[in-house]
């Protein structure tokens, strides 16, 4: 992902409280992507028949952008029977959690049990915002509840593990609740933030035969409409 975006080799261990490394498992994995207006003009019927069967794009960032080409991306996926989310990008020094998470409801970060809606997710990366460990984790709380309360649903986060253990001091007070997205640009996904025995989302490459960055959901086409489903 750009910064705007700057821009899961799946694992099967059971639920670990220290960050812990999981080899690549072969599985369905059902290509995804991500993209924003970095992407330009995407031609969402070539992408379904290429294989791509989900994305999360992105709606805003902070409080003060909305990505200009949000709709036109959300409308296409749809329209072409690509299960579809969408992300925020966070920035922690400029508001609380509560006030980004509300923006980013209103502006296209919601979720319904519709079968084709991904939970919203947050995009966790760059600098640590001048924020203490303590503060960050609160603050993705924040985010994280204010989500949930609105739509019974806990936003993915999407990071790096060398971000979390930096920023969050790899903390794993949010691997019962949050579906993680990891990013790794490998063959294997290496070490995951403390907590998390697997990860939901892999974006394992920043190109690659799809528009934006590359991913994979770890489990099969059936697990993937459960994800959207909640249940």
């Amino acid at each position: 992902m750009r910064s705007f975006f700057t821009v899961l080799a799946l694992s099967l261990l059971s639920a670990a409280s220290t960050a812990s490394a999981t080899p690549l498992v072969k599985r369905a994995d059902p290509q995804g992507i991500d993209v924003s207006h970095w992407q330009g003009n995407i031609n969402w019927a070539t992408v379904k028949s290429q294989g791509v069967t989900w994305a999360y794009i992105k709606a805003t960032e902070g409080t003060t952008f909305i990505d200009p080409l949000f709709s036109q991306n959300y409308i296409g996926a749809t329209n072409n029977g690509i299960i579809r989310g969408a992300y925020h990008f966070a920035h922690p020094d400029t508001s609380s959690g509560a006030t980004q998470a509300n923006y980013f409801l209103a502006h296209g970060g919601g979720w319904s049990a519709d079968g084709r809606t991904l939970p919203g997710a947050i995009d966790l990366e760059g600098t640590c915002y001048g924020l203490t460990a303590a503060q960050m984790v609160s603050w993705i709380k924040d985010f994280s509840n204010t989500y949930h309360t609105k739509t019974t649903r806990y936003p993915a986060i999407y990071t790096t593990t060398s971000w979390w253990t930096s920023c969050t001091g790899n903390s794993a007070a949010f691997a019962s609740t949050n579906p993680l997205w990891i990013a790794h640009w490998a063959s294997s996904i290496g070490t995951l933030p403390a907590g998390w025995g697997f990860t939901t989302f892999w974006q394992y490459a920043d190109s690659g035969p799809f528009p934006g960055d590359q991913d994979r959901f770890n489990g099969d086409a059936a697990g993937l409409k459960r994800m959207a489903l909640g249940s």
